[in-house]
């Protein structure tokens, strides 16, 4: 039987991205100045007619969706969703949004050609759960694409973002030490590429397939 979703967790998760929706773009202005290459090459990977982006957010990944791909983007954080309605309204977007939890996506299995996630993995609080359930809905052959912010590969450096994280976490809710190339792994995805976006190889991008779905 698969796990559930632990619902305070998520409860807690939820509150904290509500709060901080009105200024989530401020908060995360100088880092955005990078980002934006980096969602660019994100997207120009995705494959197929059928997209699903897990944790719209704001909309920040919105200007980089392909013309030819139909997308359906969803967020746990109903004030997050709704900035994220306000900038389709306003740029004419061509998307399907829907409030929606990463650990326990309403989707069929083997729905969508390409999963995307930008920055959502930090906070998701059953990464494992979460990963999983991207490998349920992709289909066989089809193609997962994470750009993420994970714990240092450097030792020293990777101490000191053990020790400052539950700072991090009270005060911004994501977490900055998650391993999330083994958590992918024990999700039962298979790595094909990982590319350092930065020099420190603290964020990374992703790409992953689902292994061979059992007969349903």
């Amino acid at each position: 039987m698969m796990a559930k979703p632990d619902a305070q967790a998520t409860a807690k998760t939820q509150a904290r991205y509500d709060r901080s929706a009105p200024i989530y773009d401020l908060m995360e202005g100088l880092m955005e100045r990078s980002a934006r290459k980096w969602r660019r090459l994100l997207w120009a990977q995705v494959e197929g007619e059928r997209v699903l982006e897990v944790g719209v957010g704001t909309g920040k990944n919105m200007p980089y969706y392909p013309a030819r791909a139909r997308v359906t983007a969803i967020d746990l954080s109903v004030n997050m969703f709704q900035r994220a309605r306000r900038w389709v309204e306003r740029e004419k977007v061509e998307v399907e949004l829907r409030q929606m939890d990463a650990q326990a996506l309403n989707f069929p299995d083997q729905s969508f050609d390409t999963v995307v996630a930008s920055f959502v993995f930090c906070s998701v609080p059953d990464p494992l759960l979460g990963m999983e359930e991207l490998g349920r809905v992709t289909k066989s052959g089809g193609k997962i694409l994470l750009l993420e912010h994970m714990r240092p590969e450097n030792p020293w450096l990777g101490s000191l973002f053990d020790l400052f994280n539950p700072l991090v976490v009270r005060l911004f809710g994501f977490n900055i030490n998650r391993r999330t190339l083994a958590n992918i792994e024990r999700a039962g995805l298979k790595i094909e590429r990982v590319q350092n976006m930065d020099k420190m190889g603290i964020v990374k991008l992703i790409v992953a397939k689902p292994l061979t779905h059992s007969c349903q």
